[in-house]
């Protein structure tokens, strides 16, 4: 049976949730505001010194965990609640909401009926089984890609960088960690894939920058060869190993035996 599937939408109460992709259920928070103090008139936002100064402050004794989670949830730039027990004068803030994914836990921001954080992803969906860092680059990718094809592409080739570093490589030349790859038994499907991806991602343009003459389309071939990479050299293996943990350990102790012969 296919999974469910629901775009957000501020008219339901479960969908796909747009930071990680679970169809779940989403609660919905209306918003208050409240000036801030003379003291103090403009947003807080720490610093990564602040924090190590936290660290380092002997009087916070047993506030120290709380205070620090505090500080640590603020650096990540994402939106987050923190329970205010003050009382305070209040103001409606209308048109403006915030759902929480019941799977992740993590928030995402409206505005009347639009999504504004995170971006949604409009182009493909990248492989789950990437480094973390590389993720992080093709999700981005995924949300900018209808905007900015050459961002996209740009971050992409990035990530292909990364993750021939995560294989092993050097991570410095595509042209070089292929052919050390290939010496290492690469299957020529992948290879192929991987000169396709310094080919589209233009031979002269160093990972990470832009490329004025790429466009959508280039964007979403090198998408799927990401992807491509990622399924035969990481995920493939990670299945097959799974099924062969599976198997008794007798069965695999007699395997083992039989290779060595």
């Amino acid at each position: 049976m296919a999974k469910k599937s629901v775009p957000a939408s501020i008219k339901e109460v479960a969908f796909d949730c747009p930071h990680c992709g679970a169809y779940t259920t989403q609660t919905w928070f209306d918003l208050y505001a409240t000036n801030r103090p003379s003291e103090s008139r403009t947003p807080f936002i720490p610093t990564e010194e602040m924090l190590e100064t936290v660290k380092k402050d002997q009087l916070l004794g047993e506030h120290m965990d709380v205070i620090l989670h505090y500080y640590e949830q603020l650096l990540t730039g994402q939106v987050f609640l923190q329970t205010n027990e003050q009382t305070k004068y209040v103001s409606n803030v209308d048109n403006l909401s915030l759902s929480k994914c019941f799977s992740c836990g993590r928030i995402a921001v409206w505005v009347f009926d639009h999504l504004v954080h995170p971006k949604a992803m409009t182009g493909p969906e990248p492989n789950s089984d990437l480094p973390p860092d590389v993720l992080r680059d093709s999700e981005e990718a995924s949300r900018v890609v209808s905007e900015s094809p050459r961002g996209a592409a740009a971050l992409l080739r990035l990530g292909i960088q990364k993750l021939c570093a995560s294989l092993g490589e050097k991570g410095q030349n595509i042209d070089d960690d292929i052919a050390s790859l290939v010496k290492k038994g690469l299957k020529p499907m992948v290879q192929q894939a991987l000169d396709a991806v310094r080919v589209i991602g233009n031979e002269a343009v160093h990972p990470g920058t832009l490329d004025l003459k790429d466009d959508r389309d280039t964007a979403l071939r090198l998408f799927g060869l990401v992807n491509i990479i990622a399924e035969q050299m990481i995920s493939n293996p990670k299945h097959v190993q799974d099924l062969y943990e599976k198997l008794p350990e007798s069965k695999r102790k007699a395997i083992e035996k039989r290779d060595v012969k």
